[in-house]
């Protein structure tokens, strides 16, 4: 399914993008007026080993997502686990009293994390 491949690599790669090539590095959309995902995870009053468990979920997620080209069954929980997280993150911004534009990655994906799980549920 070509929708399906599409949120694949649209996430897996925006994960790889934020946790590996920005993660020290300041964009719009960090919560408060963090610089990086350490500032951004002190900002939410959350312990600086939570960014690493994070970050190895999400990681390990985005990888799981490429591996379902090959192997399907590795979608649905990736999926899963990312939805979650995003959900989470939503809530940290919501927490701190972001405005609306640093809500738009989280939520995005969110959706379309979503959207993989539905498509790939267990029957």
């Amino acid at each position: 399914m070509i929708v399906l491949s599409i949120l694949q690599i649209i996430v897996a790669a925006g994960i790889f993008n934020v946790w590996i090539l920005r993660f020290g590095k300041e964009t719009p959309y960090r919560g408060k007026s963090a610089k990086n995902l350490s500032q951004e995870f002190a900002a939410y009053g959350l312990p600086a080993w939570f960014v690493w468990v994070v970050g190895i979920l999400k990681v390990g997620s985005a990888a799981a997502l490429i591996l379902g080209f090959w192997w399907s069954p590795a979608i649905f929980p990736a999926a899963v686990i990312l939805a979650l997280l995003m959900a989470g993150a939503i809530a940290m911004h919501l927490k701190v009293g972001d405005g609306l534009i640093k809500f738009v990655p989280a939520t995005l994906v969110f959706l379309m994390t979503a959207a993989m799980a539905a498509l790939t549920w267990p029957s």
